[in-house]
């Protein structure tokens, strides 16, 4: 069972608020309860979230003017505000992402209570009820304990070759366990408009390779060790103690073999197309074949291979490894995917080890919480058509739609006013900027759930039927082509996208609230919050993977090599300058890993500050409360990274997100702007760069 695959979004993907459900992924978006915000209250809520911000859309008692900008903008903006903020005990870190993920889990709550109360429901609306009903029935759970899972086990146990664990890993894309690779369905880099089978390396327990290799991560992997030993224990594994420590041997012998996760965000170096058929010999000692049989994926035309050099190696490691140490990986794996399904035995050990140990994280969520976050991750489009029914008015999209222009059309100027750019390369650039999809609050064509047979007496079922419905519905796309009305994310979610193979922007509903975008707030904010996002994800477009693609959205090198080699001089330049950031002593931000949310923060911010310049038409920005225009767009931008972050947390962040800390999101992009120094008459200070020193891409 494993994760769906997710294009440049603006922050840690909120997709992820649901129950963990394959062991790589931590549970970064285990969500607080928001009474210590919001008041016990559903309505209190929005209430609450909406006074937050000021008269004018920026809290300007959140801000600590004892720190100068040049020193410290993050905190000049914030500071204040940050000392105020707890992070809640069942969370890694809290921020205005956070505070609207509770906002929209709450009103999620309000929906999915509403109708679970409800006795003459039918279609989507009782299965949602029913998938929240299973959810919340603790005693049930408890009762069955481990018994759903057992019959899976007993497969697993009941394998006799290295052939028969091949194929069980490729059945493992539909239901609980993993595979040595991932496979999954995603649009094809190279024939725009279709979709392909692509396979990736995989294998990995902990969240990246370091956690294996590098000391600093040493005590996580003895923690790992032992929690896979406490799993297995659960379950009746015999001799749990040794299978652990095999596991993680042969999980680290994979980790040296793999890449990482700055070369595999190289567009360029991940499409490798085969036929199937020939994984036999490019990569043997796997059986192939039955993998891809048990997954379903025969009929493919072709698989795109990531990681071509790796693949081969951790083949070998297969085919190396004794059938008893494959057998116990497998347990378990299922086991702790399924965890969060079984009894509370099951799911407290997952969350010592996978919140508590991993991320500091103190508390759990309480149980209604994670119904809904199972709710929504399962069934997410069809809550997603009551979210925006109750929760999006009209009046957003328009002025949505109104600020999208404005950024497109400011990128429009800096493209043309590029000095560095020769003629050919512009005139493709802007071809690609001229034919950007949009796409605001919510889709036009829903999904559509009949398929899906939902229990209310029946959580584990619910998961695992799930799952296989997920499947079945991205194998039916395989070779196939690309509904130009499908979205990535549901409009509940708190976050945005670039698609490169679409060429297209999103925006769901529930970001565009304050303090990211507020109708009634001073525009500036607006251009400087929502007008960065917006911004940031027109970049994508460009940055150093999204130059890549075309303007129809075909991986293709559309650029001259003179001025190729002049943007890679910057984005090196632009690395740099992020390496230098330490956010927890010792852990220092990877520009490379960072590089393209890096370049994207950075345009946001140009294009929010060049598209409040074009709305003005000409006059003069109003000063507010003594602050210019140019300064409520700069602290607008900074206000929306407002957060902070436990320590363990902040190290898987390092090692693994392709975004920066908030923090450095905020400084690291606007020291680069020359209208921050001349808005805040910034002459020195720790981050205070001088003009030949500024990044300049777009």
């Amino acid at each position: 069972m494993r994760a769906k695959i997710l294009t440049s979004a603006l922050a840690i993907s909120t997709a992820l608020l649901a129950l963990p459900v394959i062991a790589a992924v931590p549970a970064i978006n285990d969500k607080a309860d928001a009474s210590h915000l919001f008041g016990e209250t559903d309505a209190a809520a929005s209430d609450t979230v909406a006074k937050s911000y000021g008269t004018w859309g920026f809290a300007l008692d959140g801000m600590d003017k004892t720190i100068q900008p040049g020193d410290d903008f993050f905190n000049y903006a914030n500071g204040a505000a940050l000392k105020a903020m707890t992070i809640p005990g069942d969370q890694p870190g809290y921020g205005a992402f956070n505070q609207l993920a509770d906002l929209s889990e709450f009103r999620l709550k309000a929906l999915v209570t509403g109708l679970a109360a409800r006795t003459d429901l039918t279609g989507e609306n009782l299965k949602i009820a029913d998938l929240y009903r299973s959810a919340m029935n603790a005693d049930l759970k408890n009762k069955l304990d481990v018994k759903p899972l057992q019959p899976e086990l007993e497969k697993i146990a009941a394998i006799k070759t290295k052939a028969d664990m091949a194929s069980f890993m490729g059945w493992t894309s539909q239901g609980f366990g993993a595979a040595f690779f991932n496979i999954f369905v995603y649009d094809d880099a190279k024939k725009p408009g279709f979709r392909a089978l692509q396979l990736t390396q995989g294998g990995l327990g902990l969240p990246d390779r370091d956690y294996y290799l590098s000391e600093t991560y040493a005590d996580k992997k003895a923690a790992y060790e032992l929690y896979i030993k406490d799993m297995l224990t659960l379950t009746g594994y015999a001799h749990p103690e040794v299978a652990a420590k095999n596991i993680v041997a042969m999980e680290t012998e994979i980790a040296k073999v793999s890449w990482t996760k700055i070369e595999s965000r190289d567009d360029t170096k991940t499409y490798n197309p085969m036929a199937l058929k020939d994984l036999n010999t490019y990569a043997p000692g796997f059986n192939w074949d039955g993998f891809f049989a048990a997954a379903t994926v025969s009929q493919a035309q072709k698989v795109i291979v990531g990681q071509n050099t790796a693949i081969p190696k951790i083949a070998k490691i297969f085919a190396d490894t004794p059938l008893e140490t494959l057998k116990a990986w497998e347990t378990f794996q299922a086991t702790d995917q399924a965890s969060a399904y079984l009894g509370d035995r099951f799911y407290n050990r997952r969350f010592e080890f996978r919140s508590k140990t991993m991320y500091g994280i103190a508390e759990q969520r309480p149980l209604w919480k994670r119904a809904i976050g199972t709710t929504d991750d399962k069934i997410g489009e069809a809550l997603g058509r009551a979210y925006v029914r109750d929760y999006f008015p009209p009046e957003s999209k328009a002025k949505m739609e109104a600020l999208v222009h404005d950024l497109l059309a400011a990128m429009k100027l800096r493209i043309d006013n590029l000095t560095w750019m020769s003629a050919p390369t512009k005139a493709k650039a802007l071809e690609k900027l001229s034919t950007f999809g949009v796409k605001i609050g919510y889709p036009n064509k829903w999904r559509d759930y009949a398929g899906l047979t939902i229990k209310a007496d029946d959580l584990y079922g619910n998961i695992e039927r799930s799952s296989a419905f997920e499947w079945a519905y991205n194998v039916s796309h395989i070779d196939k082509p690309i509904d130009p009305e499908d979205w990535e994310m549901t409009p509940q979610t708190v976050n945005a996208y670039y698609s490169p193979t679409k060429n297209e922007i999103v925006f769901p509903a529930a970001i565009l609230q304050a303090p990211f975008f507020d109708p009634k707030a001073d525009p500036a904010v607006n251009y400087g919050a929502i007008g960065g996002v917006i911004g940031h994800e027109i970049t994508h477009g460009f940055d150093d993977q999204g130059r890549h693609y075309d303007s129809t959205g075909a991986l293709i090198d559309w650029w001259t090599p003179e001025d190729a080699t002049k943007f890679e001089a910057q984005t090196v330049a632009l690395g740099k300058q992020y390496d230098a950031y330490e956010p927890v002593p010792g852990f220092h931000v990877q520009g490379g890993l960072t590089m393209g949310e890096n370049i994207a923060d950075l345009g946001g911010i140009l294009l929010g500050l060049d598209a409040y310049h074009l709305s003005l038409g000409g006059k003069p920005a109003p000063v507010i409360d003594g602050l210019t225009g140019d300064q409520r767009v700069f602290l607008g931008f900074a206000q929306v990274w407002q957060s902070k972050y436990q320590d363990d947390f902040m190290k898987y962040l390092v090692s693994s997100d392709p975004h920066s800390p908030d923090k450095f999101r905020a400084i690291g992009s606007v020291r680069n702007v020359d209208a921050w120094y001349k808005a805040f008459d910034v002459t020195s200070g720790k981050y205070y760069l001088k003009p030949a020193d500024r990044v300049r891409i777009w």
